[in-house]
């Protein structure tokens, strides 16, 4: 039976659920591959349908085990790799995304991003982007890693052309992008992916997670995933190797923080006064 997830609406229309799919750390095992192959296709029953990938991950070996989870089921699935910014020219962007086409088994991607900035001018890599847009090799594209001065030079440098999503780091332990970048986002309506919203693990467990999951019969790992889909234009990618911890993170669309929850958790996890450099992982 599949959850009621939320959905957020991409520039252009598309909805997606608001809880998806991460495979960072996926195919760096040839032993675990079938099982992570099973824990993403657990979640596309649920309708996580949502994957996110890129080609840096284990070198590849990620969109690989995508390609066979999404195999027979890719109308189901809206799929998401990266460009590493080594790769981001106008021509080594269009060579990137065909080699994870090979590996993803498909002939389209429907969002492409920027893994982070590099020495590429943006301008070069946003018209490979239109170009592989144009061909019909992605749906749309975006970046990962800009911070709000990086977005606001991307739409001085593109405009009319537009980013579909930004994906950063972000979850309870790091707060930073609540100062500006989030709501800048919201207000531009370009949607924020939340990657290692379980901030790699360290929150599992967490006293102050552990006792606003007793009041909801949840989990920390829940409630961390239910804050996120508190935030309007935020998508989380948990990332999830056993099927099992995908069919509990997907029970995190269940939970209803109530605000004295909401404000425990701005005790446990102050939100930011200041500006602070975007961290990344």
């Amino acid at each position: 039976m599949k959850a009621e997830l939320p959905a957020v609406t991409l520039p252009g229309g598309r909805q997606v659920p608001a809880l998806g799919l991460g495979t960072w750390h996926m195919g760096e095992s040839r032993a675990s591959a079938a099982e992570e192959a099973a824990s993403l296709r657990a979640g596309l029953d649920l309708g996580m349908t949502l994957i996110d990938t890129a080609e840096m991950y284990a070198d590849g070996g990620a969109e690989e085990v995508v390609g066979e989870a999404i195999r027979g089921r890719r109308d189901e699935v809206f799929l998401v790799s990266k460009v590493l910014p080594g790769n981001a020219s106008r021509t080594g962007t269009i060579a990137a995304c065909e080699a994870s086409l090979r590996r993803l088994g498909t002939d389209h991607i429907d969002l492409y991003l920027l893994h982070w900035r590099g020495r590429h001018p943006l301008a070069q890599t946003v018209e490979a982007f239109e170009t592989l847009k144009a061909e019909g090799k992605i749906g749309a594209w975006g970046v990962s890693n800009f911070d709000e001065p990086d977005m606001k030079e991307l739409l001085g440098a593109v405009e009319p052309a537009r980013p579909a999503a930004n994906q950063v780091l972000y979850n309870l332990a790091r707060r930073g992008i609540e100062y500006d970048l989030l709501r800048w986002s919201q207000v531009q309506g370009i949607p924020v992916m939340a990657y290692s919203p379980l901030d790699e693990g360290r929150l599992v467990g967490h006293p102050a997670l552990e006792e606003i999951g007793r009041i909801h019969d949840a989990s920390a790992a829940q409630v961390a995933l239910a804050f996120l889909l508190t935030r309007p234009g935020v998508i989380a990618i948990p990332k999830s190797g056993a099927p099992e911890r995908v069919r509990e993170n997907a029970r995190a669309c269940e939970i209803r923080l109530t605000s004295e929850d909401l404000r425990r958790l701005d005790e446990a996890f102050p939100p930011p006064t200041r500006k602070r450099p975007l961290e990344m992982i």
